[in-house]
């Protein structure tokens, strides 16, 4: 089994990226470490609780991450994120509170501890802003030379979601986002240049509806609301993309993808502030990145609402 870290902003995504790590017998699931984008990170904090325990799983541990970004002095969820994801991150859901509480542990010490106990036996996969593993470099060298790192945002070949440039996760915090694709060494880019081939419509939400359980309720109503949203943001696409589970798909199979190995940077100036594009002053390095370029989108799926339907039913 691999170990992982989920790094999360906990929004709808975020959850069936979590239903998906649970219902994957490759995955050894040694916590959260919790950040801000869909929502605060305190809330994100109460979310992963939550879920955790109506998912059958509240022994995982929760570490409260960085509440803002590297260079701001503090965090307001956009307009936009309550649109697509509710008030409340999960779709106006409501989950009762969980009796577990979050680890004294800080996410960032965490992460270190935790590639330096695990190495090559670890995965992280970040879904949000990237500032807790951008602290995590910034304070353990070795944290940046041995962490394995696949990380959803950006987009190299597509437009992004916030402007034409930029992809939302970047967007929290591009100087994070730069740090971690020029200082780490093996991250692996799942943005929308493949996530948004991956679409989920009513007919599979129904179908975990049809456990009876609170679990695929939730699943099911939290996902509807999401695809609601994207009827209005995106109605040429007929679905919601699954951004974030894919990132935890590749974690596990990385062939359900084609990589281009590529050097990464990230626009910090100017009009392309948040860009995520080829890195020209290392061109003819040795590739410490990759990027998604194209995806297997059938059999993701299938992948996927098998192991999220186990969490559903509750199995």
């Amino acid at each position: 089994m691999t170990k992982i870290i989920l790094d999360l902003d906990m929004g709808i995504d975020d959850a069936l990226a979590l239903a998906y790590a649970l219902g994957s017998p490759e995955l050894e699931l040694i916590g959260i470490t919790a950040t801000y984008g869909n929502v605060l990170v305190q809330d994100g904090v109460r979310n992963d609780l939550a879920l955790l325990e109506l998912f059958g799983r509240p022994d995982i541990p929760v570490f409260v991450g960085e509440s803002h970004a590297l260079a701001k002095d503090g965090f307001e969820v956009l307009p936009i994120s309550e649109f697509i994801h509710g008030s409340n991150g999960i779709g106006d859901v409501t989950v009762p509170d969980a009796a577990a509480c979050c680890q004294k542990q800080s996410a960032v010490d965490f992460l270190i501890d935790s590639v330096a106990k695990y190495g090559d036996d670890l995965v992280i996969v970040p879904t949000g802003a990237m500032t807790n593993i951008a602290t995590a470099m910034r304070r353990s060298p070795e944290f940046a030379e041995r962490a394995h790192i696949v990380f959803m945002g950006g987009a190299l070949a597509v437009p992004g979601n916030v402007n034409a440039c930029v992809e939302a996760n970047i967007s929290q915090d591009p100087e994070a986002a730069d740090i971690m694709v020029r200082h780490g060494k093996d991250v692996t880019m799942i943005g929308l240049d493949v996530t948004l081939q991956t679409l989920l419509t009513y007919e599979e939400t129904r179908k975990w509806r049809e456990y009876g359980t609170p679990a695929g309720q939730l699943l099911a109503d939290a996902t509807d609301y999401y695809i609601k949203a994207y009827e209005t943001t995106a109605p040429e696409l007929g679905g919601c993309g699954l951004h974030d589970p894919l990132a935890v798909g590749v974690a596990i199979d990385p062939t359900l993808v084609t990589l281009l190995p590529i050097n990464l940077k990230v626009d910090l100036e100017g009009p392309t502030r948040g860009r995520t594009i080829g890195d020209e002053n290392r061109m003819g390095e040795s590739a410490t990145t990759r990027v998604a370029v194209a995806v297997d989108a059938p059999r993701f799926l299938t992948e996927f609402m098998a192991r999220v339907g186990k969490v559903a039913a509750g199995l």
